[in-house]
């Protein structure tokens, strides 16, 4: 029996993604839709947000219009899909500070959130640079950055200092330094609770965009492609996906890949009235189906 329902909520979409954006080095091959979207998890008492999206009414907006990212709908709609409501999330695990990711801090206003210091601590350290290295600020939002240092203030942002097993019960996160950002985080949700699990998923950020990424197309002979945008090594990130898909034993429906429409094939799943997409990946014991 699961210990955590699990839902990966889709917010928003972007319809017009440069394909070379997602996968490495494929240039000149038009562009694909994007789904925008966060993962949810209920159990042990804990109402979980995995990354937390943006807030197109506020400083968001600006990137949201940059990147054409349409169809947004606000928290309060998406989880109620789920029977659940922004004040009722408990924990915010952020897997690194993109505006897609980190800039809907304020729209969860009961919740503590948890990143890696040392993510915090390099895009600050960005801020600083002459105005030259402004590409490195392409997907962050430093208005965001301004946000997380004023919750860590009020003892609502979190600083994790690498490799943490049971952050919150039976949920794990590894840092994988140097690679789409300075300190991005994958998270390993243990469902049955076990230290040697038989039921793991590992929600991935943006470590990885496409099951391309995992498989290269063919996965009869795979072939590691990372993933088009990464701040850092392209080498760390090949390195990242193995230790990803090591987590799941190389199960690549288990690895939980929010910008992947084809996770809708994998898992029980419904159209919102939104236009969004709603996918069931585990149910605990005694909650409801939403699909």
């Amino acid at each position: 029996m699961s210990d955590y329902s699990i839902w990966m909520l889709e917010f928003a979409w972007v319809p017009d993604a440069p394909t070379s954006s997602l996968v490495y080095g494929r240039h000149n091959l038009g562009t694909e839709k994007l789904p925008y979207c966060y993962t949810l998890l209920r159990g042990h008492g804990k109402t979980i947000l995995l990354d937390c999206g943006v807030n197109y009414t506020s400083h968001g907006k600006e990137f949201m219009d940059r990147f054409n990212v349409q169809n947004w709908f606000p928290p309060e709609d998406i989880l109620n899909e789920v029977g659940c409501s922004p004040e009722l999330v408990t924990d915010v695990i952020l897997t690194h500070a993109h505006f897609d990711h980190m800039g809907g801090m304020e729209l969860f206003p009961n919740a503590t959130f948890h990143i890696q210091q040392d993510e915090l601590a390099a895009w600050v350290s960005i801020m600083l640079l002459d105005r030259r290295f402004r590409w490195l600020l392409t997907a962050t939002d430093t208005g965001d950055m301004l946000y997380a240092v004023q919750l860590a203030r009020e003892g609502r942002m979190r600083g994790i200092d690498g490799n943490v097993d049971n952050l919150f019960p039976g949920i794990d996160v590894r840092v994988a330094r140097d690679t789409h950002t300075a300190a991005s985080q994958y998270v390993i949700i243990r469902n049955d609770g076990k230290i040697s699990s038989d039921d793991v998923y590992t929600y991935a950020g943006d470590l990885l965009y496409r099951h391309d990424n995992m498989h290269g197309g063919n996965r009869e002979d795979p072939l590691y492609l990372p993933v088009g945008l990464a701040f850092g090594s392209q080498t760390n990130l090949l390195f990242a996906t193995h230790e990803i898909l090591k987590t799941v034993n190389f199960e690549i429906e288990r690895v939980l890949t929010p910008h992947e429409p084809e996770m809708t094939k994998m898992y029980p799943s419904r159209t919102t009235k939104n236009g969004h997409y709603l996918i069931e990946v585990a149910l605990a014991e005694g909650q409801q189906s939403y699909v």
